[in-house]
């Protein structure tokens, strides 16, 4: 089945699906995005991942080319001519094209461009590795000073992630000052004696949306939390860990550069959370 993509305003079969070469996304990386998984034809966390586009587009001084009521229709719209039960949505707004090639962006006479397209994932909620957990190593955080923007700059999370192949590792956790920062395309915690230990929010990661979904409902179910960084030697020395994301949810991390934690299983916290996280997710999905 062919998949029908959005370029602005126009739905299409993805072989007639055109950007300008001239494009600023393809040039200078001059745009943002936005995963939201989908659910039973449902949309998770929809409202958080509209409102952190919003910032990014705003930190950047894009224009967003529409309001919430309008994204959200096409949104529906894409899971309904892609027939997408569960899976995700990409959403990718760049500067636009302004004719050439120039370092210095254009004035709003350039409309932002617009592509949204679906990624089929069935069972994506029954991963296998969430009964296994993922190994992460851990590499240097040399990326730019502004993560909490969304940005389509991501070469280095996407060696990162090669990185991690070549170690026969999942994923890679990233450190900068000897303090892990976050994962490749990821939040990252660790739990000791019960409690929940993940990173302040600042410029030096994402605010993810699953984050904060997730850590509400552990403080809702008792469980504590303590926002700060911690180092890789602790993450080492800790009961387990996990990571956050929009399409993985609650994942449990068993090994960090080859050590073992909990006996190599997943835990209980992020056991409990991945269950707690679905359920509510799927109960407000829209």
């Amino acid at each position: 089945m062919t998949r029908t993509v959005y370029v602005n305003g126009a739905y299409l079969p993805e072989g007639e699906a055109k950007v300008s070469v001239f494009d600023r996304a393809f040039l200078m990386a001059d745009g943002v995005y936005e995963v939201t998984s989908v659910l039973g034809g449902k949309l998770i966390d929809f409202p958080g991942h509209l409102a952190r586009l919003a910032r990014s587009l705003a930190a950047l001084e894009i224009a967003n080319p529409h309001d919430d009521d309008a994204w959200l229709a096409i949104h529906r719209e894409m899971v309904a001519k892609n027939d997408l039960e569960d899976g995700m949505i990409y959403l990718q707004v760049s500067r636009g094209n302004p004719g050439d090639r120039d370092f210095a962006w254009p004035g709003a006479e350039v409309a932002p461009t617009v592509v949204l397209f679906t990624q089929s994932k069935p069972g994506l909620a029954d991963s296998p590795q969430a009964g296994t957990g993922i190994k992460v190593i851990s590499i240097p955080d040399i990326r730019w000073g502004r993560r909490d923007i969304k940005t389509v700059q991501l070469l280095y999370p996407s060696m990162g992630k090669m990185m991690a192949k070549k170690a026969g590792a999942d994923d890679a956790w990233m450190v900068e000052d000897g303090k892990v920062t976050e994962g490749t395309s990821n939040n990252a915690y660790i739990v000791k004696g019960g409690k929940i230990v993940t990173r302040q929010l600042s410029t030096n990661i994402l605010h993810g949306i699953t984050r904060a979904a997730v850590l509400r409902f552990a403080r809702e179910a008792q469980m504590e939390v303590e926002e700060r960084a911690f180092t890789v030697e602790e993450a080492k020395a800790a009961d387990e860990a996990f990571i956050t994301s929009a399409s993985a949810f609650v994942m449990p991390v068993v090994e960090i550069d080859g050590v073992a934690l909990g006996g190599g299983k997943p835990g209980p916290v992020a056991t409990r959370l991945r269950e707690i996280y679905l359920d509510e997710s799927r109960r407000s999905a829209i």
